[in-house]
């Protein structure tokens, strides 16, 4: 899991990686509800708008291994 601004004029993003291709849907849109922003998926990469690392690691850990990456 990291957050950027690269390529999206400044703005930040969330970016979940490694999530089983069967859960992406669901889990992106778990992530979007319990951050109250929106996101997309998009080739396997789970995108939140903003930056929501905190949230986002306590919401997953209890079904996977959670890793933060970048500054």
């Amino acid at each position: 899991m990291s957050r950027t601004k690269a390529g999206r004029k400044g703005r930040t993003v969330t970016l979940v990686t490694g999530i089983p291709a069967a859960d992406l849907d669901a889990v992106g849109k778990e992530l979007k509800r319990v951050c109250g922003s929106g996101g997309a998926v998009k080739d396997g990469v789970v995108e939140v708008q903003g930056d929501h690392r905190e949230r986002v690691i306590a919401h997953l850990q209890g079904r996977y291994r959670v890793k933060a990456a970048g500054g």
